[in-house]
């Protein structure tokens, strides 16, 4: 199957039972949740309601109801960008943003005329707690921040920074796309108001889910309006979760793969997966460095980042080696901006992107040993 390095993009493979439990409901089931009140229904929404349980129990959150599920970490932050901030509202976020975020808010600018703070970073991603402290204001509403980079994989000081905007009463938004499931998130410990998760990265589900947990009081528009399967005589959309914000049929098929997922990592457990990841980076790290002329940018410590190792080799359009790889190697890594401009702005990128190692559960050291060897072969 060659050698997959691009899974902070999303992870391969999955688990076998992932796999299995989509087509075993596809194939014996298949119905919808919340649509009817006949045995297999019934057991479409055992299946929805277990896996709010468990991504809940995964970020230590109890209530499962407040467990919004979406099709990816985009729709998430949408739904807690567009359902929170309004006309004139003021946001602090991070130097690091991938446009799932960056180009929300940019367009509330546009529509709604919020403003928005970016607070600096050091080009390795790190990110002063202070420094969030300093751009709060009276009108402002939200701090948004994603928990690693996807671009230097630092991982961001979110528990200080939460504490920040809980002593300020401001709400705070936080995007595990690059951490959930290969990283220990408390919403309590944490001080996350809002968390917002995608399926298909390091929980090792499927494409097309991903949620909000919503660790708060706060009145949050829908995204959305239509369908909820009940109410159905009710004109307006319902007013209670879920179903205020999940609007027309779920996507059971792959809710039912998340939750072997989430049973899988558990089963594995979170520290097991992440030290092996760390392991992996650091050893990445390291034998990187024998790879003529290559520029590594982001830390060079393993414990300050995920599995997200971006770089260049002089003389060499990342593309091209991306490509030289892949069609020679079998190797495959990702070129380019990785959909986030503001990231490779900071390193001084953003006109030549760079390639990007992701590391996964399933990637072992041989994996990296073959791609430093390729790496200086394709120098000649």
């Amino acid at each position: 199957m060659g050698i997959y390095l691009d899974n902070a993009a999303t992870s391969y493979p999955k688990p076998q039972q992932v796999a299995k439990s989509i087509y075993d409901f596809m194939i014996k089931n298949g119905s919808s949740s919340g649509r009817g009140s006949y045995q297999r229904a019934m057991q479409s929404d055992f299946f929805v309601y277990e896996t709010r349980k468990l991504v809940g129990e995964l970020f230590n959150f109890k209530d499962p109801k407040k467990v919004i599920f979406t099709s990816n970490v985009t729709e998430s932050l949408n739904l807690a960008l567009r359902g929170i901030l309004k006309e004139n509202d003021h946001v602090v976020t991070s130097s690091l943003e991938h446009n799932a975020v960056w180009r929300c808010l940019k367009t509330l600018e546009k529509e709604k005329n919020i403003t928005i703070t970016k607070v600096p970073s050091t080009k390795e991603g790190y990110t002063n707690p202070m420094d969030v402290a300093k751009s709060i204001k009276k009108d402002t509403k939200l701090i948004v921040f994603n928990h690693a980079s996807n671009v230097l994989g630092t991982i961001q000081p979110i528990k200080e920074i939460g504490k920040i905007a809980k002593d300020n009463d401001v709400l705070f938004l936080v995007d595990v796309a690059q951490t959930a499931g290969a990283y220990n998130i408390d919403v309590k410990e944490d001080n996350i108001d809002l968390l917002a998760f995608t399926g298909h990265k390091s929980l090792l589900g499927p494409m097309g889910t991903g949620g909000l947990i919503i660790n708060c009081d706060y009145d949050i528009n829908p995204l959305k309006v239509g369908g909820t399967g009940g109410d159905s005589a009710y004109e307006y959309q319902p007013d209670y979760y879920p179903n205020k914000l999940e609007t027309g049929t779920l996507n059971v098929s792959g809710i039912v793969g998340l939750r072997e997922a989430i049973k899988f990592i558990n089963k594995e457990s979170i520290a097991k997966i992440h030290n092996k990841e760390k392991e992996l980076t650091a050893y990445a790290l390291y034998k990187l460095k024998e790879v003529k002329n290559i520029e590594i940018y982001g830390p060079q410590n393993s414990e300050d980042i995920v599995g997200v190792i971006s770089f260049n080799i002089k003389n060499i359009r990342a593309e091209d080696a991306v490509h030289e790889l892949d069609s020679k190697y079998n190797i495959m890594l990702r070129a380019g901006l990785h959909c986030a401009p503001n990231a490779h702005e900071l390193i001084g990128t953003k006109e030549i992107g760079s390639m990007r190692i992701g590391i996964g559960y399933f990637n072992e050291k041989e994996d990296i040993d073959k791609l430093v060897q390729a790496l200086n072969e394709i120098q000649g």
